[in-house]
């Protein structure tokens, strides 16, 4: 099978995209990652809205997006630019047109780049019950064709460029009659937008597939790409994971997201999308595309592979169980304490540990690590049932250990004593892949998988396939250790350097380390933070939350502040928290519950893909939310 979807599976190196220009600046080619956000105001308020262009661009961004609803709005865009080059910002502006053609040709006549939605552009994207013939099929493709032909003119005589910026929460029916609710459908809503543009002649083209959930925008955009490259298009890809939320949470599904595409070259500008005040989104925006570049020109791979495991769907690696690591069991978190200076019941304590004094044991709770590793760092004298303690092999130790870690296979293979469960480190070079069959064998042995490269992630899957391709199933955990004093600077790198490995299914586990002390406990949340964002392991409630923009008639961010504070116990419950209709049903498709913004201070509820309760004041719907959660079953006191 054809797995071809990047330019290079061992290298960081950009895909050789086509160069578009948008007003004085560009994207794709060999221009830089470009770095952009979105307005929150209504874009006919022309002071506040140039307002917040201005605090968005001083904040480092390369484009500002503003919400056009109607031709008054459009019309008003003329405004917000000619206001902003008086200020001295000349950076260039793109319009956000859903549901109305008309709309998005008057903002093409004004502004350097207009989004379109193809789920909405002529398509109805409500769900319904309809089967489409192959004759209703292409009777609704030509309708599309007839009016983005027009849109397309408009866009030559103006020079102005094109996004078609598919959503899986806003494919049109007549997709999801055919593809259902998939990657394949999103892929087959932008290639028909294509080739209607390639027929009339236009390229000024950037294309994105975005959702909330980040394997399905992973998976999308690999199969875009493998469709374009076999129909000869390099178009420039514009990244985001849609609906990330706020905080840490956001911060970190939005590196899990860009930051696996990003990893094999594939994006020419991203978004960070918050839940926050716009210009927050930027730093995080600058940071992922910071760290990304520092794998350019890194040391070649060791024992480079080609994919043959399929990257446009998830697959769990074949591993066998070691206790509860591998197998079908859900990935592990190991807390490296191996700074430490000394181990204290305290510390035990501020991982979510308690101590039962009844059954004289330990107890976790749902963000504490499954193992602690503590190198050869004293622990305290105390209880330690309950608690699975990983220390060193050393030569001189006498008395067996459940849990010891290893330096590297020679270490493992010497030694004079082994464990119940042994942890090797392991690196990918030729010397230790001979070694490999020497131990595959046992079924008590995990791999630490270490990496010195530049590009971690490249080295370490490059590795993981070798084992793959050995039909050798030993576990693995991937270790990553950083030097950072800020946590979201970390979350930020782990988030990267590990997304690809989890929503591709080839690892078993983390284990993080940052040599600042301080911080080893939000570093363990991190590496739950990166399961939860990557699919692979729920241990909170799940929110999907859009960025707000000038659609939302209510303030989103304190809604969602509401929402956690008081759902926040709620494992595994999803609520999707939503501005508007546009993307709101569909991106919350998986989700739980929904809280959607319907009209000026109105809000309807949903249970799955149905209204509960329509049109509800905003004062009263967070309470009614939590009568509708508790109605269900579904809340547990904290």
């Amino acid at each position: 099978m054809n797995f071809k979807y990047c330019t290079d599976f061992n290298a960081f190196k950009r895909f050789p995209s086509r160069k578009v220009k948008i007003g004085n600046s560009s994207i794709g080619g060999d221009a830089p990652i470009r770095i952009q956000s979105m307005t929150n105001t209504d874009t006919l308020d022309t002071e506040k809205s140039v307002e917040q262009c201005i605090q968005i661009f001083d904040a480092g961004a390369d484009f500002v997006r503003l919400t056009v609803q109607t031709p008054k709005h459009a019309e008003n865009l003329a405004a917000i630019k000619s206001t902003l080059k008086e200020k001295g910002y000349n950076q260039p502006l793109i319009a956000d047109v859903h549901f109305n053609p008309k709309v998005a040709e008057v903002s093409a006549k004004i502004i350097e780049k207009v989004r379109i939605n193809p789920g909405n552009f002529v398509d109805i994207n409500k769900i319904r019950q309809k089967t489409y013939s192959d004759t209703d099929y292409q009777v609704e493709l030509d309708k599309i064709r007839l009016k983005f032909v027009r849109l397309l003119n408009v866009c030559k005589e103006n020079g102005t460029a094109l996004r078609i910026g598919a959503n899986h929460g806003s494919l049109s029916s007549r997709i999801v009659d055919k593809y259902g609710d998939t990657p394949e459908g999103m892929v087959a809503s932008v290639m028909e937008f294509l080739r209607i543009a390639r027929d009339e002649n236009f390229h000024e083209i950037v294309i994105s597939l975005k959702s909330s959930n980040t394997r399905v925008m992973v998976f999308a955009y690999r199969l875009l790409m493998k469709k374009m490259i076999a129909e000869n298009m390099n178009y420039p890809l514009h990244l985001g994971v849609t609906e990330a939320g706020d905080g840490e949470d956001g911060r970190i599904k939005s590196a899990v997201g860009i930051g696996t595409l990003l990893a094999d070259g594939l994006g020419d500008t991203i978004r960070v999308s918050l839940t926050e005040d716009p210009e927050k989104e930027i730093p995080v925006a600058q940071k992922i595309v910071e760290y990304i570049n520092t794998r350019t020109n890194h040391k070649p791979i060791d024992n480079p592979i080609d994919c043959k495991k399929s990257p446009f769907k998830y697959s769990k690696r074949a591993s066998i169980a070691v206790e509860n690591i591998g197998g079908d069991n859900v990935p592990v978190v190991i807390a490296d304490l191996s700074n430490f200076k000394q181990i204290t019941k305290q510390d035990i304590i501020n991982f979510g540990f308690f101590y039962d004094t009844k059954k004289q044991k330990w107890s976790a709770s749902d963000l504490s690590p499954d193992f602690i590793y503590t190198g050869n760092t004293n622990i305290e004298d105390f209880e330690h049932s309950g608690l699975k303690i990983i220390y060193n092999y050393q030569n001189n130790l006498t008395n067996r250990q459940d849990y010891l870690f290893f330096k590297d296979i020679d270490n493992y293979l010497n030694a004079g004593i082994k464990a119940k469960v042994n942890f090797i480190s392991v690196t990918n070079q030729s010397t230790v892949l001979k070694k490999l069959e020497q131990i595959a064998v046992n079924k008590n042995i995990v791999f630490i998988l270490v990496s010195e490269n530049k590009n971690q992630l490249a080295d370490k899957r490059s590795f993981i396939h070798q084992l793959i391709n050995r039909n050798i199933n030993v576990p693995v955990i991937s270790y990553n250790k950083y030097d950072d004093n800020h946590i979201e600077d970390t979350q930020i790198k782990a988030a990267l350097d590990n997304g690809a490995l989890l929503i591709d299914g080839l690892i078993n586990g983390l284990m993080l380390q940052n040599i600042n002390k301080r911080l080893s406990v939000e570093v363990v949340k991190t590496s739950f933070g990166i399961l939860q964002a990557s699919r692979s392991r729920v241990t909170k409630t799940e929110y999907i939350s859009c960025p707000s923009c000038g659609r939302t008639l209510f303030d989103i961010q304190e809604v969602t502040k509401e929402i956690k504070e008081q759902t926040g116990h709620l494992k595994g419950v999803k609520i999707g928290i939503m501005g508007c209709i546009v993307n709101g049903p569909g991106e919350m498709a998986d989700a739980d519950y929904g809280y959607v913004g319907t009209g000026v201070g109105k809000v309807s509820l949903y249970k799955g893909q149905n209204i509960v309760k329509k049109n509800i004041s905003h004062k009263k719907a967070v309470d009614e939310l939590i009568t509708l959660i508790k109605e269900d079953g579904n809340w547990n006191e904290q």
